[in-house]
């Protein structure tokens, strides 16, 4: 999600197509798919929503694979820009409506690729969000799966040590855990987390309609996840500028930048966008009106991970020779455990 974090990723050639040609929509269309789409979540039983970089390049974060991506400019041999840090960077007016969204009971569930940890600090509800790639501002005990949410980005990626410990003490006043404490962050091989990845497919067969906002769908497997909902008898909806894997699959296509849309979309909806107040960490979304902000402590059970049947490898996509996009096959591992959560202060 910014220069720091793709440069601090192992070397992977291949990283997908980038660069592609933006389109957009003339303003009546806008209006017109708009009004579609606004019809299609009134009658949506179960929305669920996945989200890519591109709803963040509003905030100063640069995106992967736009033309002014982060891997579109190294394939260049250009240096990107960015306005912001991780820390300083506000939730979008997309962040903030998917918020709204959920509060108004029509979006069930977000599946998120973006590693920039906004949907947390913007007070979506942590059980109703799937992070595939994981949180900057996370990390996570890999002795007994205890997670902590920081005001900070945490500084190091591919689930390596941060240098601090689990404090967690255990039942009968026995000594803290003590277990090391590890990114969330993803480097290209690393596994996906067992518990997002569960509940992310779980809630994709589920949904009814599938909405994607701000990616081109080229990793895999959190880009072939809309399929699934495709596949039990939903719709799949596309905003995004650039050509995506699957537009081909898509029952409508609105190319103009997620934000337009999201304004558009709550003012159809009758519903107001949520103000941000500041970082807002929300664990539960039974517990909206106790939302709590950085440090204080938000504890949770442990559950265990379903099993995993199968291996399924972290990968890219192809281009056709008319410069679409193509799919391939490919799989993930995955091994991590289920993770409760604590939200503590750095150490």
């Amino acid at each position: 999600m910014s220069v720091n974090y793709a440069a601090g990723l192992s070397p992977y050639a291949d990283k997908g197509i980038c660069g592609l040609p933006e389109v957009f929509d003339s303003p009546e269309e806008l209006k017109a798919k708009v009004e579609t789409l606004a019809q299609l979540i009134k009658e949506s039983q179960y929305l669920v929503v996945h989200s890519g970089a591109g709803i963040s390049t509003s905030t100063g974060i640069p995106d992967f694979r736009g033309p002014k991506g982060v891997w579109t400019l190294e394939e260049k041999g250009e240096s990107p820009h960015f306005d912001t840090t991780f820390e300083d960077a506000r939730p979008s007016v997309t962040h903030m409506a998917l918020l709204g969204l959920q509060r108004a009971g029509c979006l069930k569930y977000l599946i998120s690729q973006n590693v920039d940890g906004l949907h947390v600090r913007s007070g979506f509800p942590r059980d109703l969000l799937s992070e595939l790639h994981g949180n900057m501002f996370v990390e996570e005990c890999e002795k007994c799966g205890r997670q902590y949410v920081r005001e900070k980005a945490i500084g190091v990626m591919g689930l390596k040590p941060t240098g601090r410990h689990c404090d967690v003490v255990r039942s009968r006043g026995l000594r803290a855990c003590r277990g090391k404490l590890i990114s969330t962050i993803l480097d290209w091989e690393d596994a996906l987390p067992d518990k997002d990845l569960n509940r992310a497919e779980e809630a994709s067969r589920r949904a009814d309609l599938a909405l994607t906002l701000g990616t081109s769908l080229q990793i895999k497997p959190s880009g072939d996840l809309p399929l699934l909902t495709k596949r039990k008898g939903g719709k799949l909806a596309i905003v995004n500028l650039q050509p995506t894997k699957h537009d081909k699959h898509a029952h409508l296509r609105i190319h103009s930048y997620v934000d337009d849309v999201m304004k558009q979309l709550m003012d159809l909806l009758g519903l107001d966008i949520p103000k941000w107040e500041g970082p807002t960490l929300c664990e539960s979304s039974k517990a909206t009106a106790t939302d709590v902000k950085p440090p204080r402590a938000v504890p949770e059970k442990k559950v265990k991970s379903e099993p995993t049947k199968e291996g399924r490898k972290r990968d890219t996509t192809a281009l056709t020779d008319d410069r679409s996009v193509k799919e391939e096959t490919g799989s993930v591992k995955r091994d991590r455990a289920d993770s409760p959560v604590e939200l503590k202060e750095e150490k």
